[in-house]
């Protein structure tokens, strides 16, 4: 291996060092304060780097819960998916995939809900807001797949099924009628809204 070569790859696995501690630093101070009451500052101090080298990283706050959210969600649809290959009922795999990701968004509500707004309002060119998109869309796709199962479905039907039902999912996340509800009570509201969608009556 060459000298260049050896200088590149411990510059990237510096820069991964400082992802993970930023990562772990605002995970753990989001989660016991809230994204509100934590400065960049503190964050920084705690990963042990610059302000300066935080913001290489992720260039606001809102950017900086995104790539803590991002990893539980993402972890979250990969247990929602391995639940639903389990389950042969459609409704019931559907709710398998949803259930996860409405724990995951829920462990810390006011962090869930801006988590929510910034994927809504967030610059879509920042490369944490694009990933927590493509978790949505992830999302989306997992539950097609589920919704082709049955041969009825055409492919068509089935994505913008998956659309509704992912709509009504965060939107039951975000709403704030809905903050001191319990995970337990939004999943029930989420199920009776698929259900009516994707078993109505005589179908």
């Amino acid at each position: 291996m060459s000298l260049a070569s050896k200088s590149v790859g411990r510059r990237e696995r510096n820069k991964q060092d400082k992802l993970d501690r930023i990562t772990a630093a605002a995970k753990e101070l989001f989660s016991v304060h809230g994204v509100d009451e934590v400065t960049t500052q503190q964050i920084a101090d705690k990963a042990d780097i610059g302000t300066g080298t935080l913001f290489l990283y992720a260039k606001t706050k809102g950017e900086l819960l995104l790539l803590v959210q991002n990893s539980s969600y993402a972890d979250a649809l990969v247990r929602g998916r391995a639940a639903a290959e389990k389950i042969p009922d459609v409704l019931e795999a559907v709710m398998a995939i949803v259930r996860p990701v409405v724990e995951c968004n829920r462990a810390q509500v006011d962090n869930g809900r801006t988590y929510l707004r910034e994927m809504v309002f967030g610059d879509p060119e920042e490369p944490h807001h694009r990933d927590a998109l493509a978790l949505s869309l992830q999302t989306e796709q997992a539950i097609e797949a589920i919704l082709l199962r049955d041969e009825r479905v055409t492919e068509p039907q089935a994505t913008a099924r998956a659309h509704i039902v992912s709509a009504i999912m965060f939107v039951s996340m975000a709403v704030a009628a809905n903050i001191d509800r319990t995970v337990d009570d939004l999943l029930q509201d989420i199920r009776k809204q698929a259900e009516v969608l994707l078993c109505p009556t005589g179908a």
